[in-house]
């Protein structure tokens, strides 16, 4: 748990300066306006000097013996040096560690790779700390990391300098590289890649045609495309052959049975055709499901009443009066409100 924090009482932290009549020294070293020395006088004399030039007296030596005072702007004098620190903020530069690990029985293929990686870091103005990572009985043969390391400074000698020579630290060997003064002075760019190697810029097949645009191709494709041969067209002499027509469907009629005799015998229609099934009217009313849940929970009275279980029937009853257990497992007549969608879950509503 937490220990909480006792309340500071002490003020919020301010500016630590002392100007005009924060200075409680008897006497201080004054430099006016224009950068002269004045000489020491007493601090009510000075404060009086820098308010006859409607500026401030500030304190800007106050370990000297007497403290040195100056007679500025005390608001232009903190804007210029908020300025100071700003540029000095834009115009340094943050260096970035980065690490790449090499073993020293890594393949030609791996071994560019991981060398274009260390190229891309250097660009970036990164240094690049290089380890070579030995297992086992490798750590016998250091010769083999500092032969990759002095393999690898020795191509990247463009890009990047080595600020730190190979140096055993255990199983690994580490060397850092910085990069030079021409990717520094960002005179040192990156190769540009020939215009047959670059991939064309990927365009789709099919490009939605805006709305009432025609079909038809534009003239400069229009000779480039072959026209469609004509139709094939009977001649107008020939004779057409008359369409097929299908047979008339003959009913023979059926066969008596042998053990029903007149089973077959026509029977007037006594009332009309039923109607589709669509256009039928619905004489009966289906039958309404029944929730099983609410039968389980619920009936319905004689007077039309619905009484249910009480809810938490089967609640764990520990730690319970014998009232409030009489309570819990006792029915419970429901209000008028829930009553009709209950009775239509037993499907005696309407």
């Amino acid at each position: 748990m937490p220990v909480p924090r006792r309340f500071d009482r002490r003020p919020p932290e301010r500016d630590t300066t002392r100007i005009n009549e924060r200075i409680r020294v008897p006497e201080v070293r004054l430099i006016d306006d224009e950068g002269n020395q004045v000489g020491v006088l007493k601090t009510p004399d000075a404060l009086t000097f820098a308010q006859e030039r409607d500026l401030d007296l500030v304190e800007v030596a106050p370990e000297a013996r007497p403290p040195v005072c100056r007679v500025l702007d005390y608001s232009k004098y903190k804007y210029e040096q908020a300025q100071k620190v700003k540029q000095a903020r834009k115009h340094q530069q943050q260096i970035t560690v980065r690490e790449i690990k090499f073993r020293p029985k890594i393949a030609e293929h791996d071994y560019d790779t991981k060398k274009h990686h260390v190229e891309r870091f250097l660009r970036h103005k990164d240094k690049v700390k290089v380890t070579i990572m030995f297992r086992g009985r490798e750590v016998t043969h250091p010769e083999r990391g500092t032969a990759i390391l002095d393999r690898l400074a020795e191509e990247l000698a463009e890009l990047g300098v080595v600020e730190q020579r190979p140096i055993q630290e255990g199983r690994n060997m580490t060397m850092m590289m910085a990069p030079s003064k021409a990717v520094l002075s960002t005179r040192c760019s990156r190769p540009a890649t020939p215009a047959t190697s670059r991939r064309p810029h990927w365009r789709p097949r099919w490009r939605p045609r805006p709305c009432g645009a025609s079909r038809r191709p534009s003239p400069a494709l229009a000779p480039a495309m072959t026209p469609p041969p004509p139709p094939r067209r009977r001649p107008a002499t020939a004779m057409r052959r008359p369409p097929m027509q299908p047979p008339a469907r003959t009913r023979r009629p059926r066969a008596p049975s042998r053990r029903s005799p007149g089973r077959n015998r026509a029977i007037p229609r006594t009332r009309p055709r039923t109607p589709p099934c669509h256009n039928r009217p619905l004489a009966i009313m289906p039958k309404m499901k029944t929730h099983s849940g609410a039968k389980k929970r619920f009936k319905v009275t004689a007077s039309g009443k619905v009484r249910g279980r009480h809810a938490f029937t089967s609640h764990i009853l520990e730690k319970k009066s014998p009232k409030k257990k009489r309570a819990l497992g006792a029915p419970k007549m429901i209000n008028e409100h829930d009553a009709p969608r209950i009775k239509r879950m037993l499907g005696v509503g309407k």
